[in-house]
Parts: structure tokens; sequence; C-alpha cells
């Protein structure tokens, strides 16, 4: 399969389409986001998943809410501007990517003095140049973790930190695709991912189209293929890495990394730069979002799997504290503890 397929988010002349991940497996179907309400709905309904991808999407979204503005104050168009990205970044507040990509817009907008058209072409050229800059840092994030690993290798992800989740190639997915081109033979396993299922419907449909080894299995399975010894290294993307190194992740992302340490397995977690927040000290103080428990009661299953009336407790992200990942891999290169210290460096860089 060639990843360029597979694109989550795209613009085909000037429509804005992003490829609905919760038909994925069954069906490949883009919808046209055309207003900030489509955008929001398509970040929060998970329609379009991932850190790095949601920024992509946050981007050409704040462009396509805009460009049929009609007036001429440069001013006022800023004015616009801020209140639409004021209302998407609420779509989901874990991943930062959403946040960072729309300060970027931002940024570049407050920075520009001239028309209102000049200034519709530059928030599409920043939003295009988001999405390349995320393709070339998930190249390098390959090349990196690709060093960490070994032909024949059995690996375990959890969630989905794949072509799907970013503008190519993946974050944690990313040297697999690097290794399959190298005939590295990697023997994948899949966790399901509950609740949403992005290990099941998404990591094993890419991985399966790329003709790479990987087998499905439960999320309370992992523990006894790391027994039985089947598993090699352990590589999980990040939705929001604080300043000492904690990561969020997809639920249960955490469970893994613990098990991992038990094991004696290395647990490399998948971090481009702008998905570190620096400004977040550490795990502790993470929003972590919270969903509609419907999501494990009913998402799956053709009639209510649970009782009627039942409390649910449903978020969507747990965070892996630092002293569980082996090293952070980034497009910068490895980091390795102290992580406080060491991501200051490569802030630096």
């Amino acid at each position: 399969m060639n990843l360029s397929e597979i694109v989550p988010v795209k613009f085909t002349g000037d429509k804005m389409l992003v490829l609905d991940q919760t038909k994925l497996p069954g069906e490949q179907k883009y919808l046209e986001m055309t207003t900030k309400e489509d955008v929001f709905v398509a970040i929060k309904k998970m329609k379009v998943r991932g850190a790095p991808a949601i920024g992509v999407a946050a981007g050409y979204g704040l462009y396509i809410s805009l460009r049929d503005y009609d007036g001429t104050n440069l001013n006022e168009f800023r004015e616009k501007a801020h209140e639409v990205a004021d209302y998407l970044v609420n779509a989901r507040p874990t991943a930062v990517n959403l946040s960072w990509a729309l300060k970027r817009m931002l940024a570049r907008l407050d920075d520009f003095h001239g028309s209102v058209s000049g200034a519709k072409k530059l928030l599409f050229e920043e939003a295009d140049r988001i999405r390349k800059e995320d393709e070339q840092s998930c190249r390098k994030m390959g090349e990196y973790g690709l060093t960490l690993l070994k032909p024949g290798m059995g690996i375990l992800t959890h969630c989905n930190a794949g072509t799907l989740a970013t503008a190519k190639y993946g974050t944690s997915l990313a040297p697999l695709y690097l290794g399959q081109e190298k005939n590295y033979r990697f023997r994948v396993f899949a966790d399901e991912t509950r609740p949403a299922l992005q290990g099941a419907r998404l990591t094993a449909w890419e991985l399966s189209k790329a003709g790479i080894d990987v087998t499905l299995i439960c999320d309370d399975m992992a523990s006894i293929v790391m027994k039985n010894g089947w598993i090699d290294a352990v590589l999980v993307g990040c939705d929001r890495m604080a300043a000492n190194g904690d990561g969020a992740n997809k639920i249960g992302t955490s469970g893994v990394a613990i098990l991992a340490k038990e094991y004696g397995i290395p647990f490399y977690m998948f971090v481009p730069t702008s998905t570190i927040d620096y400004d977040t000290p550490k795990g502790d103080d993470i929003e972590i979002e919270l969903r509609d428990g419907r999501e494990i009661c009913e998402m799956w299953y053709k009639t209510r799997m649970a009782p009627v009336g039942i409390k649910t407790y449903n978020p969507s992200f747990d965070v892996t504290s630092a002293e569980y990942i082996t090293a952070v891999v980034t497009e910068k290169g490895i980091v390795y503890p102290p992580y406080e210290e060491n991501l200051q460096k490569l802030r630096e860089k």
C-alpha cells in the first residue's frame, strides 16, 4: 500500500476533506468541511483524531472558516479569526496540537500587515506548512525510532499513532513502515484499545494494508504476550507531554508502560516537539478529556450491553509517568532521562 493513499486531512482544489475514521475499516469516506462547526464536530466526534492530524485539521479549519469573510478591515478580520480559534480549541482539550496549531496561525496573522485577501492567503499557506512540516517530522521520528529496533522484533502498539493520526507515516508506527521498506519483518501485536477501538479499526487496518505482520489482541492480553516473550519493544504515541516527561496518550497506555517495566521491555514514546507542552510542568496538570459513557455501553453493540442507568467513567486519556518511559523519540532526536533537563535541551536545538 502506498501511504499517500491514506490521508486523514487534505485539500483538493478549494475543498477541505476529512477522512471519516469512525467509518473505518468498513468504508473510506471523505467529508467536506465548509464551516467551523463542521471542523469542531469532526474533531469532537473523532472523525479526525491523533494529535498531529488534529493540528493539521485545526489549521485548515481556521482558514476555511474565514475564507468567505467579505469585509475589508484587517483588524476586524483578526478579531473574527480569534473568535473562531476560541471556538475550535474547545473541541478536545487534551491533544496540545489543537491549541498549538491555532496559536501558530494567529501569531502569523497578528504579525501580518496588508489586505484581508492577503491575510486569507497567509492562513492557507501556514496551514499547509503545518501539514508539510508534520510529514517531515514523522519521517525523521521513523528514522530515529528504527535505530532502537532490530529485524524480526516483536512490537506492541496501543491506540493508533500511524499515518491516520498524522500527515503521513505516523509517529510510533513510522519506524515500522521504514522497517518494512528494509525488510525488517517486524511482528506487531496491536492492542484493540477500548473503548473506541482505534487499535482494532485503524492500526490493524493500516498495518495489514501495508503488508506488515500484525496480530490483534484485546487490551487485557498485553501481559500474557509479554510473559510469552513475544514482545521486544512497546511503541506508543503521545497527545501531550509535560515538561517533566510525563506523557498523556490514549487510555490504557499507562498500564501497558507499567507492564513493560515489570517484564523488562523498553517502552518508547514518540512525541513530535509540537506535542511537548513546556508550560505544563507535570502530568497531573494535564486536563483529561471525559467522554460520553455510551461509548462503553452502546457504541459497538446492536443492543445495549450494560444495565440502563448504570454509572460510567470514560476518560479518553491517561498519563504515563516519566519513570516508565525508556526514551522519548522526537524529530530532533532521541531523548533519555532525566527528561526535565534533557527536554529543555531539546527545546534549545
